[in-house]
């Protein structure tokens, strides 16, 4: 199993819901997120100059099993890309168990 966690824009994250479900991808965690990117530059709006060092992100996670990890990955990349600077990152580690509470379930049984 591995366990995929995505730094992505707020404003993508519905559609990056949408695709995860349309691959059946039916559960993962979300929170909002703030970071230190790349981006140097500030944004001039209404003639005020806004700070972008801190920027504003959902993190989303979300355990899959080995065979679907490629699939997921691609989902992700495809739906949160935009082709600016800031579009997110995806990180990729392996959970050694998982187990559903409800049923005592483990393994990728309960993944599903």
């Amino acid at each position: 199993m591995k366990k995929i966690e995505a730094v992505i824009r707020k404003s993508k994250f519905d559609e990056v819901k949408k695709a995860l479900h349309k691959t059946e991808v039916n559960f993962f965690s979300y929170w909002d997120v703030t970071g230190v990117g790349n981006e140097k530059q500030g944004h001039v709006y209404r003639g005020v100059s806004y700070s972008t060092s801190d920027i504003q992100r959902r993190m989303i996670s979300v355990v899959v099993s080995d065979n679907f990890l490629e699939k997921a990955v691609n989902v992700i990349l495809e739906s949160a890309y935009t082709g600016s600077v800031g579009d997110g990152k995806i990180f990729v580690s392996d959970i050694q168990e998982a187990y559903r509470i409800r049923t005592k379930e483990k393994g990728t049984d309960s993944l599903t």
